[in-house]
């Protein structure tokens, strides 16, 4: 059922509320594996359904431009003994270190019910609260999976396989507006929120592939959609795509998205170019981003970006270059995160980090300042 189409939705508000407080009382565990990402050839768009109404107001946030990290590796890097420094050595916080180099927000990965300690709700929160902390302002990334969720993995949590299609819309919704409610009980208002990631061909497979059943997909998105503003009508819900130079794959999610009635308040874009070729990237992800402002009137985002940090000299041109291209979007461009900017020492096979092997931030960070 398509949880857009209002009624379903609003005849099971009661057991979802009830569902919501049973939810939040339960401790989940999580563990952290290594991402990876794989691309999808999106298939011909499916134009047989009559487009939402689209003259709701456009969100304008021209008062402020997020210059974000993802940390979600923080505390996993703690636990391991691992510190962090500033430019001068002085072993600080990682959040004191970030803000010393113009990060003013933070974005963090949730996962249902992982097999370690990381990425769970408990995690999520006391990251948010250093974050907050901080003084900075936060984003939640919902995978919708006991771990990775990318465009080549989109698997559901081992509660849900045998959930039907009417079944995982409710877990959806119980399961955002847990972590939501998580985070309201420590003060935390999301200023942003993912309803999945890297969703370039749906997510909650089998159920939820775009190209299979981008009615399930956007009926999905609805419902994380419906249980963000449950708890926080302020928080801007985020669709995330990766590649943010590829206008074909965006236009054929965001259109199918459209047809079916599912509902975001911004397009969210993944970009990793590389020393030789960001320029080009760079050039194709603006032409995409001015045709996702005028084709659904959304502002966008990138959240997130990255270069391998022995080109920190090129990633820090690729990063100035890219926060311009992303400001000339007007009010209608609202910023630019870097994913893992502290992971260093190839911390979990990972190399396209910030900071150097002595845990210091490179020049590539300066493009945030």
């Amino acid at each position: 059922m398509n949880v857009g189409s209002g009624s379903g939705f609003d005849c099971r508000s009661n057991m979802k509320t009830a569902l919501v407080i049973l939810f939040s009382t339960v401790v989940l565990v999580s563990s952290c594996s290594k991402k990876t990402s794989t691309n999808v050839t999106p298939p011909p768009q499916d134009t047989t359904h009559n487009p939402v109404d689209t003259t709701k107001k456009p969100v304008d946030s021209a008062a402020f431009f997020a210059k974000g990290a993802d940390v979600s590796w923080l505390t996993e890097m703690e636990a391991q003994n691992i510190h962090f420094y500033d430019r001068t050595g002085t072993q600080a916080d990682l959040f004191t270190v970030l803000k010393g180099e113009g990060i003013n927000s933070i974005r963090l990965r949730a996962w249902v019910n992982p097999a370690g300690s990381y990425n769970n709700t408990a995690d999520v929160v006391a990251k948010a609260l250093r974050a907050k902390s901080a003084g900075m302002k936060i984003m939640i990334d919902f995978h919708y999976s006991d771990t990775w969720a990318d465009p080549g993995h989109q698997t559901k949590p081992a509660a849900w396989t045998t959930a039907n299609l009417v079944s995982l819309e409710d877990s959806v919704f119980v399961y955002t507006a847990s972590v939501m409610n998580a985070l309201k009980a420590q003060h935390i208002t999301p200023d942003w929120v993912q309803v999945g990631n890297e969703t370039d061909n749906g997510m909650l497979w089998p159920d939820g592939e775009a190209d299979s059943s981008m009615s399930n997909f956007a009926a999905f998105v609805t419902a994380g959609y419906n249980a963000v503003k449950s708890v926080s009508d302020s928080s801007l819900v985020i669709v995330h795509i990766s590649n943010g130079y590829d206008n074909n794959l965006f236009r054929w999610i965001f259109d199918g998205l459209k047809s079916y009635g599912a509902k975001w308040d911004i397009i969210g874009m993944s970009l990793y170019p590389t020393a030789a070729n960001w320029s080009t990237y760079n050039l194709e992800c603006q032409t995409n981003m001015s045709d996702m402002i005028n084709r659904y009137n959304k502002p966008v985002m990138i959240c997130e970006s990255g270069m391998s940090w022995t080109d920190s000299t090129a990633c820090n041109l690729f990063l100035k270059d890219l926060i311009s291209k992303v400001k000339s979007q007007g009010s209608k461009g609202l910023g630019v995160f870097y994913w893992e900017p502290e992971a260093y020492g190839s911390w979990q096979g990972y190399t396209l980090g910030a900071f150097d092997n002595a845990g210091k931030p490179t020049v590539a960070l300066d493009a945030f300042k």
